[in-house]
């Protein structure tokens, strides 16, 4: 159900028809947007866009709560089993909500496939992992394959035509479009019950679009804002946000690993989980956690099957 949009002062039929065709149909969409990006999207003032976010913030009562209002709030936070559980221990319990999981990797190291289990695992129910929920799916690189999700959702004993369309994919074919695509995913994600948005990869077009050292400040700024909306997108509708992303060579390195992740310290710190895998043994995986807000770093070792991801 929409929030009335003109219970806010300044807010007139008028002005909230330009804010709902501009996609701020709640009160929360506009209490977490910026004022410029309000009075861009729906041609109100910027004075007057600052007046409308500080109504909306003050009807949700967006000041300071107390760390135990936060731990209840967090209660909602749910969780999407990888089908390892292995992994999912390393996680732990599994993907969340309202936070952006990012994984790394060479080419080969299970980083889309893992996007395709976790598109399949999300319609699971509660009990058995799931979120009991549907799937945005933005393939930046035409690597989505429906007859991998077929493979996965039978070995789960899912009716494969019924999980095929609870999968929402776009094909992005830029960085621009990218950035459009995700703020499009908005009006699916209100009608369609979805838990999990994923970007597979986050780091390929911005790497092709900007190229040479001059483009550097300008690409990170932009993946910078297409982060936070990404975040805000998990925030305000407690969904789970998973991006995949590309390593580069570093040539430099002599001993260790010489790769290094795409993206340099936005991508650092937008991140909530950020998980590096590597290719073992013929189906064998090893995902690393490099950085959680409260779990410890670890390895977990898992298998790569015709099934889809298991221990």
């Amino acid at each position: 159900m929409a929030d009335n949009l003109e219970e806010l002062p300044g807010v007139g039929p008028k002005a909230a028809e330009k804010l709902i065709e501009a996609g701020y149909t709640d009160f929360i969409s506009i209490a977490a947007a910026s004022a410029g990006e309000i009075s861009a999207a729906s041609d109100i003032g910027v004075q007057t866009a600052e007046n409308i976010i500080q109504a909306a913030r003050e009807k949700l009562k967006m000041g300071f709560k107390t760390a135990e209002e936060i731990a209840e709030k967090r209660k909602e936070i749910g969780k999407i089993t990888t089908c390892s559980k292995n992994l999912d221990e390393l996680l732990g319990g599994g993907i969340e909500t309202q936070a952006i999981t990012e994984v790394h990797g060479s080419f080969g190291s299970s980083k889309t496939q893992m996007a395709h289990q976790l598109a399949v695992s999300v319609q699971l129910p509660k009990e058995k992992g799931g979120l009991n929920g549907s799937c945005v799916y933005i393939d930046t690189e035409g690597t989505f394959r429906p007859e991998r999700i077929i493979q996965m959702a039978e070995a789960l004993g899912m009716d494969p035509k019924k999980t095929l369309k609870n999968i929402f994919v776009a094909r992005a074919f830029n960085s621009d479009h990218q950035v459009v695509l995700v703020e499009k995913a908005k009006e699916v994600i209100k009608e369609k019950k979805v838990k999990l948005l994923i970007v597979d990869s986050l780091t390929a077009h911005f790497r092709s679009d900007y190229t040479g050292r001059g483009e550097l400040a300008p690409r990170q700024q932009k993946l910078n804002r297409h982060l936070h909306a990404l975040q805000r997108i998990g925030d305000v509708y407690n969904v789970a946000i998973f991006v995949t992303n590309q390593v580069m060579a570093r040539p430099d390195i002599l001993f260790g690993d010489p790769t290094k992740p795409i993206g340099g310290h936005v991508l650092a710190h937008a991140a909530t989980f950020r998980i590096y895998l590597r290719k073992s043994k013929g189906t064998k995986r090893i995902a690393r956690l490099i950085d959680s807000p409260y779990l410890p770093e670890g390895e977990a070792v898992f298998n790569l099957t015709t099934e889809g991801i298991r221990d």
